[in-house]
């Protein structure tokens, strides 16, 4: 396993967390077992780090900018061009199967081939200046508060709101170049224009006729979502034209992290080395102490994750720290080898409970959002007389959905103390599961049977767990009506 680079100044110091944190995440998403994550990262973190550093001493020396993603979606994809070349020297059978398959489809050549039919996403976020293309990215894909990407990246904060929508326009507008240069067929061209049109207002709407186009053709679907600024679609459009394989996984993972505070990385530089103005730096951090410093805060942050949280306010202030500081997402576990089964992703968000409670549970005296109620059933539940003694909770939300797909949440919430757990439910419309984080699965027909990660198997009485997943779907989408835990039914929370 090759050593981590060794920062040049406090500055880079400060920033290798952050950059490591989102290089193992993203690696655990493509391997089959957390310490094959770790080599992964480490050896796309290597690669990643010197490639930047190449980069930025050719601009220079030439007097050029250089034309370069940001450091954290650079070290991405440099985790996929690392475990590409995994497949090609035989190291293949330590990667997720879903990822060997996409790194064998033309998929995969969109970003090694001709600069003009890469993702749109990649050309128009390469073609920012790299701070423009950092605020986009950290705000957008690594879903941090804007006040906090404000002091990361040295911004005004009062004045970082309005930079963002500027950064955004820029963007924008160069995706719009980016599409009218690409090759692409009469039909395609004949279209883009409107496209950009369209998708220039929040309120109008897509003529019928481009509709139905967009609906067949990925390239100009593709380039629609990187144009429509409004309606929450621009970090996914990032995160999967930039990442690739993975990419929503990924965004949804940085979402729940960044929820829960476990974001990585630290804002000041002094706090992070222990240096401060006026001072003598003292000597580099050793490459295998940067390496231990980095999972000993991973085992840290997981330590944190599986604490009971009982929503009062001394244990989230516990949990989050006095300072705006987050720690690395930790390490999962190792996935379930089972053909169907997918590998385990990130850490569930700690949220307070606001589960039911049966006849042998002492109710929690502090409010803790949603209360059991008379007017509070299950919805299409299949056994409404389980209702009043259910022993769960289950919130099933579809995150976001486009015409052949969809990501979806499914959070519970159990009255009881669990040393492991099964989730299951059955799809009424045909829908398959194609991925899944926090959780491993296996579906037999429409239906579905999620089981816990390594990391996240004990839940505290009244304690909260989710598993997301990425599914297909073709004529309908509706909503699972019956959830159980453990075989025994849940209620279903609107």
């Amino acid at each position: 396993m090759p050593d981590l680079p060794t920062p040049q100044d406090a500055a880079e110091a400060a920033r290798f967390s952050e950059c490591w944190d989102a290089a193992l995440s993203y690696a655990d998403l493509c391997t089959s077992g957390s310490a094959a994550a770790t080599q992964l990262a480490t050896e796309a973190f290597t690669h990643g780090i010197r490639e930047a550093r190449e980069v930025g001493s050719g601009a220079k020396s030439t007097g050029r900018r250089a034309l370069r993603l940001p450091r954290i979606p650079l070290l991405l994809t440099s985790v996929r061009t690392t475990a590409a070349a995994w497949e090609a020297h035989g190291q293949g059978h330590r990667l997720d199967p879903d990822l060997r398959l996409w790194l064998n489809s033309e998929k995969a050549g969109r970003y090694t081939g001709p600069p003009l039919h890469r993702p749109l996403a990649l050309r128009g976020l390469r073609d920012l200046q790299e701070p423009d293309a950092a605020l986009l990215w950290h705000a957008e894909v690594e879903s941090l508060p804007l006040p906090a990407v404000a002091r990361r990246l040295g911004l005004d904060p009062a004045a970082a709101a309005e930079e963002l929508a500027q950064v955004r326009a820029l963007f924008r507008d160069r995706c719009h170049r980016n599409h009218l240069d690409t090759p692409m067929d009469a039909n395609c061209r004949s279209y883009a224009r409107l496209l950009d049109a369209v998708t220039r207002s929040p309120g109008a709407e897509a003529p019928e006729d481009l509709s139905r186009h967009l609906a067949r053709c990925v390239d100009c679907a593709e380039a629609a979502a990187c144009l429509r600024l409004h309606g929450g679609g621009l970090p996914a459009a990032l995160a999967g034209g930039v990442i690739g394989w993975g990419g929503l996984a990924y965004l949804e993972r940085r979402r729940r992290a960044a929820e829960a505070g476990l974001a990585g990385g630290r804002t000041d530089a002094a706090v992070d080395t222990g240096l401060a103005e006026g001072k003598v730096a003292g000597p580099r951090i050793g490459r295998t102490g940067l390496l231990v410093a980095a999972v000993i805060v991973s085992a840290l942050a997981l330590t944190v994750s599986l604490m009971p949280f009982d929503g009062s306010k001394g244990g989230s202030a516990s949990a989050r720290g006095d300072s705006a500081d987050r720690q690395p997402v930790a390490e999962p576990g190792v996935s379930s080898p089972a053909a169907t089964t997918r590998p385990a992703g990130s850490l569930v968000s700690p949220q307070p409970s606001d589960s039911t409670t049966d006849s042998e549970t002492i109710p929690d005296p502090e409010p803790q959002g949603t209360s059991t109620s008379p007017a509070e059933t299950p919805h299409k539940s299949a056994h409404p007389t389980k209702s009043a003694s259910s022993s769960c909770k289950v919130k099933y939300e579809i995150v976001n959905q486009w015409p052949d797909g969809f990501q979806a949440t499914v959070t519970v919430t159990s009255a009881k103390a669990l040393d492991t757990w099964q989730i299951a439910w059955t799809f009424h419309d045909g829908q398959r599961v194609t991925q899944m984080w926090d959780g491993t699965f296996v579906q037999h027909d429409s239906h579905v049977t999620a089981s816990a990660a390594d990391y996240n198997k004990s839940v505290a009485a009244g304690g909260t767990f989710a598993v997301g997943f990425l599914a297909s779907w073709q004529e309908g989408n509706s909503v699972p009506g019956t959830f159980t835990l453990d075989g025994s039914s849940c209620t279903t929370a609107e």
